[in-house]
């Protein structure tokens, strides 16, 4: 912390991660799909089609993500 200063200095040696990206994209697909997901579900109630049209790739995205999730865990990381 410098003189003055409440903030301190962000100086991590800690080197990036190698699969953030990958990381990121898995969440968003999961979060992202469930939404479309129960949102199809919702509508499905007074628009069925509509509804299928939503459910549908949501569900989908899901199951990618969490696909992603399982070839993510077979990477060797660095150390």
């Amino acid at each position: 912390m410098t003189t003055g200063s409440y903030m301190p200095q962000l100086k991590s040696s800690a080197p990036p991660k190698p699969h953030a990206r990958l990381e990121k994209w898995i969440w968003i697909l999961i979060y992202a799909g469930l939404f479309l997901f129960i949102l199809g579900i919702a509508t499905g109630r007074s628009e069925a089609v509509t509804g299928w049209l939503l459910a549908a790739p949501g569900a989908i995205a899901v199951a990618v993500g969490v696909v992603l999730i399982y070839v993510r865990s077979r990477f060797n990381d660095p150390k």
